[in-house]
């Protein structure tokens, strides 16, 4: 989608350009005018388009910045280091499964933005600028429900501004970063429990190796269908999820 998008923002660069070149070869008496009622919005219609094709580009990072998805996506690679599985589940089923997981948890958001956004401004009740703003309330209150206020104020203090009075005077450009490093930090914190039981076994499986003296033997080897075994008997994915979901909530 994103390639698609790009293609056609560079056909119509590419259009304007052949454009312009036309109009500076075309003989004296053959002009294009515009009247003064048509230029105006013929350009506002312009730069509305561009900025839609922007924020469409940008919609990727969107995504993994202002959504639970960095907190999903990195406790289930921490899952699968903890088993040791090299690249059992794969990274596209993992990010896959983090990206659907996202869709659940920010459904109340995006249903929010899209009534009180997306909807007006295709009856045209507002202008483009009034959605955008409009847009970003749900937005901006998902991520402050879930951002530290340490975080917060050291990218307060790094950016030099001045202290808000209340949310929304917090720049934007200062709120997703505090937002991100709260979920890495969040993230972290359940994968370190994650490792937990299974340092525990393989600790057990390399102490019952070396009182046997079997030294060449990876413990890895041996530890990791007991990892493999204590996470199906605990439904371990099940736990996984249900500990994601209910850290949103």
């Amino acid at each position: 989608m994103r390639r698609a998008f790009g293609w056609v923002l560079l056909v119509a660069l590419v259009w304007g350009a052949c454009g312009l070149v036309a109009a500076a070869q075309a003989p004296p008496g053959l002009s294009i005018q515009l009247t003064p009622s048509q230029e105006p919005g013929r350009l506002a219609a312009s730069l509305e388009i561009l900025a839609v094709l922007t924020v469409l580009s940008l919609a990727p990072s969107l995504l993994i910045l202002m959504t639970s998805f960095t907190r999903i996506v990195v406790v289930l690679g921490f899952v699968r280091n903890a088993l040791a599985t090299n690249q059992t589940p794969p990274t596209q089923l993992l990010v896959g499964l983090a990206l659907f997981l996202t869709f659940f948890v920010m459904a109340p958001t995006w249903q929010a933005v899209y009534q009180d956004a997306v909807q007006p401004y295709l009856a045209e009740e507002m202008t483009f600028q009034e959605a955008l703003q409009q847009g970003q309330k749900p937005v901006r209150a998902f991520m402050f429900r879930f951002t530290r206020q340490e975080d917060l104020a050291l990218l307060l203090d790094a950016s030099g501004a001045p202290e808000p009075a209340n949310q929304d005077d917090v720049p934007l450009h200062v709120l997703v970063p505090a937002f991100v490093l709260s979920e890495l930090k969040s993230a972290f914190q359940m994968g370190f429990v994650l490792f937990l039981p299974f340092l525990v076994i393989d600790m057990v499986v390399a102490s019952a190796l070396m009182s046997m003296g079997m030294f060449m033997l990876p413990p890895v080897m041996i530890s990791l269908p007991f990892k493999l075994l204590l996470f199906v008997l605990v439904d371990g994915w099940g736990l996984i999820i249900r500990s994601l979901l209910a850290s949103y909530t």
